[in-house]
């Protein structure tokens, strides 16, 4: 299935250009390994290089930095696949602190203050989540 028809709905509410993005890194990915759950977590992958998730879309990343956003996203594909592992879920987790913080605050995140960096990565994976179901209904 082409992309724009099978784009889940946190790309829907996001700018374009994340959009396209992903649709041509999944649509590349079909043809290289067919249609399914590793053509989306192919097309998430090139997504999260230049895009984190923050609430029920995805927005760029800031001040235009582009890589991985976690550990499992740094691996080679063969790696990745090998071991797999629990991803930021779009959270840029290579972000400074400083960013995750005022992420959290735009989510509405209590507590942000005192946390650890990994403590808000894990706050906002669960906001982002939060706002999307919401966004759903």
């Amino acid at each position: 299935m082409p992309g724009r028809q099978d784009m889940p709905s946190t790309l829907r509410r996001s700018p374009k250009e994340a959009q396209d993005t992903w649709v041509k890194a999944h649509d590349s990915a079909v043809d290289e390994y067919g249609e399914g759950e590793r053509a989306h977590r192919t097309a998430f992958s090139a997504l999260k290089h230049t895009f984190e998730k923050v609430g029920d879309r995805w927005q760029r990343k800031a001040g235009g930095r582009k890589g991985p956003s976690d550990r499992q996203a740094a691996k080679k594909a063969s790696a990745a696949r090998r071991s797999p592992a629990k991803t930021a879920e779009g959270v840029d987790a290579n972000a400074s602190k400083r960013h995750l913080y005022d992420i959290a605050k735009e989510l509405g995140v209590e507590g942000r203050s005192s946390m650890s960096k990994d403590e808000l990565v894990s706050a906002i994976k669960k906001a982002n989540r939060r706002k999307t179901a919401a966004a759903r209904k």
